[in-house]
């Protein structure tokens, strides 16, 4: 459980630019369309559902309920409500089929077209069951596409001293109904991973508090959250990216990082982060039960590229001499990607699942850690070109209107952008080591795959830390800079400035002697004495104009110390000779 949550993340500040706002130009069907806050021109109301404070039921619960009576787990979790109050979003996602604040969304379509993207949602199924059998070389797979196929295949007696792993796309009623129940299920596990969150507003309903770790210590099941860094070639492939995510029945939404731009990129393209998740739950083996898994993974959005093409294979290349067989890894989708990974399993870590039923997350964990790898690297080269912007003045100077400016507000809004995330990422990858290694000691975790990963995570970690390190230097490098700069304006305004105190004690003796001699009624007596005025005013205006030349002043001082140093130098010689 999160102490905060996705909400708005990366978008608070510059960030709300016109990619945020997509949905208002080109309306796209309220089905594509995410639940979120920056909907709000669109008509989207902040927490449509009621507050959690409001007593049940919302305000509009009543449109979307549904009978639950061939439904146990659904049921069950209408039973639990009152007494676990964060159970009643779970209860609310399943009858609404997605996030409960996409009704307000999904409402005003005709009432058929509802019905059936209800029960398209409500009954999508991508499965895939593993079982791993001790030495036996490859891991026995099925494909699960419908509800009866899912509700036939979990009544499947398992062989003896195999293991089971479900591998889940997306969620749905169906599949948690059948998943939870047939497994007997904690519902706390599936309502962790619908939504996206990392922080909450006071009255959001939807809020996960943290547990105390005496009572989550316990629970079979884990989830990790982490980012996948994804490129777009322009607005428009960003924009069918996003509709893809508002198709998604769980919560996942991207954040365009926009604000992050160099001379190197192209002007259209960006790179959005997606928001990930990956819970784990297992049922460890008995006497007269085998070991089951069930594995959550978030579904693709195939619009656009992954950063630098994605992460490299989890094996090494092979050598000339080498003939064994290879295939590639299909990038089409995250389900595919791991289904590959998970049937090129070695012997040695099907083998490991026996002993510890967390290597069943083995390949999901490695794409996780790989995931990591290139956020930093990336995170890495966005404060690199920060620190040229603040180096080299040809990166950080902006034309405006024909005249160069020096900009260093772009720059440290880009900084703080960093400083603000880098303490969220390292969070989510210190929870992902606590609950992958509990006891983080030398020696004493696993030593299968699972421990071999251990070091893997500690260099992300390292990472991170390194970056938020970074970021901190880089932080009063820039403030010094900034301060440097505003000095030698200040100095500049400054000499501005003097050159009108050097006008003023000009034209000021001037004005005061033209003054002087107007007092005379008649002016035709002037005509006798206006030579009297020059020679008057211009002796003061240098006599003044001296005065205030500080240069000239300190040059009269040096010349009267070095005269009087002379003369003291001659009087003492002077003397010496008597």
């Amino acid at each position: 459980m999160g102490l905060f949550s996705w909400r708005s993340f990366f978008t608070v500040s510059a960030e709300v630019k016109k990619w945020e706002h997509y949905e208002l130009s080109e309306k796209p069907d309220p089905n594509e369309m995410i639940a979120d806050g920056r909907l709000k021109e669109a008509n989207y109301e902040e927490n449509s559902i009621g507050t959690i404070y409001d007593d049940p039921p919302c305000m509009r619960e009543r449109d979307w309920e549904i009978n639950s009576a061939k439904m146990p787990y659904l049921s069950h979790i209408k039973n639990l409500q009152t007494a676990w109050p964060h159970l009643r979003h779970l209860k609310q996602w399943m009858e609404v089929t997605t996030a409960p604040d996409k009704w307000q969304l999904l409402e005003s379509l005709p009432e058929e077209r509802l019905r059936q993207i209800r029960k398209e949602r409500a009954t999508r199924t991508n499965v895939a069951a593993f079982d791993f059998v001790p030495d036996e070389p490859a891991p026995k797979e099925q494909a699960i596409k419908t509800r009866d196929e899912l509700e036939s295949h979990l009544d499947t007696p398992i062989a003896k001293d195999a293991t089971r792993l479900y591998v889940v796309e997306d969620l749905s009623r169906d599949v948690i109904e059948l998943l939870g129940f047939k497994l007997d299920i904690d519902p706390l596990f599936f309502r962790e991973h619908i939504n996206d969150f990392l922080w909450y507003n006071t009255r959001d309903p939807w809020v996960e508090l943290p547990d105390l770790d005496i009572v989550s210590r316990s629970r079979p099941y884990f989830r990790l959250t982490y980012m996948q860094p994804r490129y777009f070639q322009d607005e428009d492939s960003f924009k069918k990216a996003s509709r893809q995510a508002g198709l998604f029945n769980v919560l996942r939404r991207l954040d365009v990082d926009s604000e992050h731009k160099s001379r190197f990129d192209n002007e259209q393209a960006t790179v959005a982060l997606v928001r990930s998740k990956v819970s784990m739950w297992i049922r460890e083996a008995t006497d007269d039960q085998p070991a089951i898994g069930v594995l959550l993974i978030d579904p693709s959005i195939k619009e656009g590229n992954p950063l630098w093409n994605g992460y490299r294979p989890f094996k090494n290349s092979p050598t000339p001499s080498d003939k064994t067989p290879f295939e590639a890894a299909p990038k089409t989708t995250l389900f595919e990607n791991l289904l590959f990974w998970i049937r090129h399993t070695s012997q040695e870590d099907v083998n490991a699942i026996q002993k510890n039923p967390k290597a069943m997350a083995f390949r999901a964990l490695q794409i996780i850690c790989a995931e990591w790898l290139t956020l930093s690297r990336y995170i890495t080269a966005r404060l690199g070109q920060i620190e040229w912007e603040i180096e080299r003045p040809d990166f950080r100077i902006e034309k405006n209107d024909g005249n160069d400016t020096v900009n260093f507000n772009t720059s440290l809004q880009k900084l703080h952008t960093w400083r603000r995330r880098l303490p969220l990422y390292r969070d989510m990858v210190s929870e992902t080591r606590t609950k992958l290694f509990p006891d983080d000691g030398p020696g004493t975790g696993p030593t299968d795959c699972i421990g071999e990963l251990h070091k893997d995570f500690k260099i992300v970690a390292g990472h991170i830390n390194d970056l938020l390190s970074r970021t901190e230097r880089i932080a009063a490098v820039a403030t010094a800079v900034t301060a440097i700069e505003e000095s030698r304006r200040a100095i500049e305004q400054n000499k501005a400035l003097g050159r009108l105190t050097y006008l003023a004690v000009i034209f000021a003796p001037l004005s005061f002697v033209s003054s002087f001699f107007s007092m005379s009624e008649n002016v035709a007596e002037l005509s006798q004495t206006i030579w009297i005025y020059f020679c008057v005013a211009v002796p003061i205006s240098a006599l003044a104009f001296l005065l205030v030349d500080k240069n000239w002043t300190d040059n009269m001082m040096g010349v009267y110390r070095k005269t009087s140093a002379a003369k003291e130098k001659v009087k003492h010689h002077h003397h010496e000779k008597k």
